[in-house]
């Protein structure tokens, strides 16, 4: 099931990073009190009452040099684009602003949902304030103060009043769903036409849940797969299409409704920052991940540059030290095929399951091997292991206290499990439960 897509907006220094930390829980934007601060990460998961909801803070889309009033209403655009439910957020010290009219006009020739917030009402007296805020034509503002968490609640239960109803476009279990990120001008759309025109069977064009997105289902030797297309599938000619953070906005739906994610490189230009936000995202969310490195035909090469290519991946990417690595070129083609059975082969280990007794096996042979740590006296024991999920597999180990299974153990019998049953090309989970 995608979450909806929940998305902040509003002038410079109204709050958004505040509210946008109260709601996610975790301090994961830079807050500052200066307009403009916000630089850091821009995207994280919410809950409320039951609810899961991906949040976007669109104060951390830099738009170039573009004055401020010009930066606003790019980003504005951008949430229009992604967002189910629209947050407009205002300020309640300054009141109703010609920057905060400029915002509503743009959301006005909007279809999606708007709640509107008034941030900064600190205290009761300033409630009688917020009634000139009807005047954006939003209907009831709500007023709330991210400093202090107060109304946040009432904010919530507007925003996920508006949530879509209905669910996902459905596939068969054995349909392998991939997609294809990475920031702008990797060679994203040149590869899906490339895999596509190399197969040359579409079986249909099926409108996926992503605005502007398509589906492209297709067969590959009898087997069945959908291509979730984000790549080259926007406006072209918006100022945001050049933007590398929204690059990362484009990918989270493509992301959760994949198994498989291709996280694509541009060996021209190597990798850099935005390269491993993206990639953290695929990750983060479970995903199987093969890592695609397209126009290997510029590179000039011997027989080292692929190894040494590999390495700086692996040094740059330890996270995705699971996930298989495709050199090809989408352009002539070149090494297309290896692409295909790396994300069979990612999708079925992704899918995996383990008998319990061999699992255990495992385990205690590992725990032989590296005796359990001690903290203070007390030795971790560990009692048993199942696999409680797939999609990513998920383990959990028994013990007597979980606070004694110290991250470097944890990370150890996680390696002892890829070594016994592969997994390669999925995230594996480890839980350390107490036994009741």
């Amino acid at each position: 099931m995608v979450k909806p897509i929940v998305a902040i907006v509003g002038r410079p220094n109204v709050g958004k990073s505040t509210i946008f930390n109260r709601i996610v829980g975790e301090r994961v934007s830079i807050v500052e009190d200066v307009p403009g601060v916000t630089r850091d990460r821009i995207y994280s998961s919410g809950e409320w009452l039951n609810q899961e909801f991906n949040i976007i803070d669109t104060g951390g889309i830099d738009i170039g040099d573009e004055p401020f009033l010009a930066q606003i209403r790019h980003q504005a655009e951008i949430a229009i684009d992604e967002a189910d439910v629209i947050i407009f957020m205002t300020s309640g010290r300054e009141g109703v602003t010609s920057a905060d009219e400029e915002v509503a006009k743009i959301l006005y020739r909007s279809k999606t949902p708007v709640v509107l917030a008034v941030n900064k009402v600190d205290n009761p007296e300033m409630r009688t304030d917020i009634y000139d805020f009807y005047t954006l034509g939003f209907g009831e503002p709500i007023a709330i103060s991210g400093s202090h968490g107060i109304g946040l609640g009432d904010l919530l239960d507007e925003v996920i009043k508006h949530f879509p109803k209905g669910g996902d476009q459905d596939y068969d279990e054995d349909v392998i769903k991939f997609s294809l990120i990475g920031r702008p001008n990797v060679g994203k759309s040149s590869l899906v036409n490339a895999v596509l025109g190399e197969e040359r069977v579409i079986v249909s064009d099926i409108a996926g849940t992503t605005r502007d997105a398509i589906d492209t289902k297709y067969m590959v030797d009898g087997k069945e797969y959908v291509i979730i297309d984000t790549a080259g599938m926007r406006k072209k000619g918006k100022v945001y299409e050049s933007t590398e953070k929204y690059s990362v906005l484009r990918a989270l739906k493509a992301i959760e409704r994949s198994d498989v994610v291709l996280v694509v490189l541009n060996a021209e230009e190597g990798i850099i920052e935005q390269d491993k936000k993206i990639a953290g995202y695929a990750h983060e969310a479970g995903r199987a991940v093969v890592i695609v490195v397209n126009k290997w035909d510029a590179i000039e090469k011997d027989e080292k540059t692929m190894k040494e290519f590999e390495g700086k991946i692996r040094d740059n990417f330890q996270f995705l030290d699971y996930a298989p690595i495709v050199f090809l070129s989408a352009k002539t083609k070149r090494r297309i095929h290896t692409m295909i059975p790396m994300i069979d082969m990612a999708s079925e280990n992704h899918a995996m399951r383990v008998q319990t007794n061999v699992l255990n096996d495992v385990i205690m042979d590992a725990v032989a091997m590296n005796p359990t740590p001690t903290d203070k006296g007390n030795r971790l024991r560990i009692y048993y292991v199942t696999q409680v999920a797939v999609k990513p597999p998920t383990f959990v180990v028994f013990v007597n206290d979980p606070e004694l299974m110290h991250f470097s153990y944890e990370r150890f019998l996680e390696n002892r499990i890829r070594d016994a049953f592969g997994f390669e090309g999925t995230p594996i989970k480890v839980l350390a439960r107490a036994r009741k």
